[in-house]
């Protein structure tokens, strides 16, 4: 059964800088469309740095598809729970897409934070706005496909979508890889063309605070 994420959390809490000022390993942000390669990455990262970077799982109102487990993959939660957490301000950011609401709630960032690990947020382009607005100070990185062509043929094999949806998430990756051009809104952008050269494009983009989260583990 899932737990309601724990009301009345300070989000000042999740972006405070470490008492020895900018020491501290930071948090990451990843985003881009469905499709364009981000699960792979941070699944390859977790598994190249288990010990390193902790996933912040994300709540959904969707379906599970097949093989998703609820608090590994997302938490699968009704509209009404997370509507009324939203509103208890229990949510760093959150967003609606294709009818079902997504969000990030500040308790799954500090179960992350509180293993003294890096927290991974896999969120879209108007979550990377919202937590702009906090004092979290992630790491901004957008993963895009190389063409909307290959995203389509992606997202067609994975056999989870209708037409309606591939049509909608089509329409919103092209508005994404627009946006993320624009000016700060994100460290790095990756286009994921070849999945080994992707990694090492994160993998390197991160060596800082993989170092930094190292030498927290062993001091």
């Amino acid at each position: 059964m899932l737990r309601r994420p724990l009301a009345g959390l300070a989000a000042a809490a999740l972006g405070r800088v470490p008492s020895d000022g900018m020491s501290g390993p930071r948090p990451v942000v990843l985003s881009g469309p469905s499709g364009a390669g981000k699960s792979t990455l941070l699944k390859r990262l977790l598994q190249t740095h288990g010990s390193i970077f902790g996933f912040s799982v994300s709540h959904t109102t969707r379906d599970p598809r097949p093989g998703e487990e609820n608090g590994k993959d997302y938490y699968f939660v009704t509209r009404e729970m997370m509507q009324r957490d939203i509103a208890a301000g229990d949510f760093i950011e959150h967003a609606e897409f294709s009818g079902n609401l997504y969000g990030t709630s500040k308790a799954a960032v500090r179960a992350v934070q509180a293993m003294n690990r890096i927290c991974v947020l896999d969120v879209d382009l108007q979550g990377v706005r919202n937590i702009k607005k906090t004092d979290l100070r992630p790491i901004y990185i957008f993963v895009q496909p190389p063409s909307l062509d290959v995203l389509e043929q992606r997202l067609r094999q994975r056999n989870t979508e209708t037409e309606e949806s591939l049509a909608k998430r089509l329409a919103a990756a092209r508005v994404d890889m627009e946006s993320c051009k624009e000016q700060g809104l994100f460290d790095l952008i990756i286009i994921n063309d070849n999945l080994d050269k992707a990694y090492q494009a994160l993998e390197e983009a991160l060596s800082e605070e993989i170092k930094k989260a190292q030498r927290t583990s062993h001091s």
